[in-house]
């Protein structure tokens, strides 16, 4: 008898100074203009989830209340790293009718193939202490030009223990 897995839906918001969609953070990332939308299956236990990711263009309406919101930042950019506070507030002000306290955020530090590290101007330290201050959320390193660690990082939204 075959097992039937249970599938699962989840919107994930990518939002931050640097862009990511379609398994790649563009180089020279301009602001979106215009939402783009990709869309990724994982196996997590006995559950297919299908993730519908959105990368907004950072209007305020863009921001709606998705499963799941993926901060990015760039490692090499101290500024994209300082506006996190404020994509996370922009966020949840938008949404005002969900649990501020429990909403599932993930951290991306990306582009740490730059450089050998050496352009580097946020700590991994840093942006483990941000993640504890707002609620230990999970936070990833990754580079989406090398494709290191970016489906980890997606996978962990796919988690059920991630909506609990």
């Amino acid at each position: 008898m075959a097992t039937v897995m249970r599938r699962t839906y989840r919107e994930v918001l990518v939002v931050g100074d640097s862009g990511y969609i379609h398994k790649e953070f563009s180089v020279q990332y301009k602001s979106t203009q215009k939402d783009t939308e990709m869309k990724k299956e994982f196996v997590d236990k006995d559950r297919l989830v299908s993730l519908e990711m959105w990368d907004t263009s950072g209007n305020d309406d863009d921001l709606f209340c998705a499963d799941c919101c993926v901060l990015v930042y760039d490692v090499n950019d101290k500024s994209s790293f300082d506006s996190l506070d404020s994509w996370r507030k922009r966020l949840l002000d938008q949404n005002w009718d969900i649990d501020r306290t429990k909403f599932p955020f993930i951290l991306l530090g990306n582009k740490i193939d730059i450089d050998g590290g050496n352009s580097r101007s946020v700590s991994e330290k840093s942006a483990q202490d941000w993640c504890a201050a707002i609620g230990d959320i999970p936070y990833f390193e990754t580079s989406a030009k090398e494709d290191y660690n970016v489906d980890a990082a997606f996978l962990s939204a796919a988690k059920e223990d991630m909506f609990m």
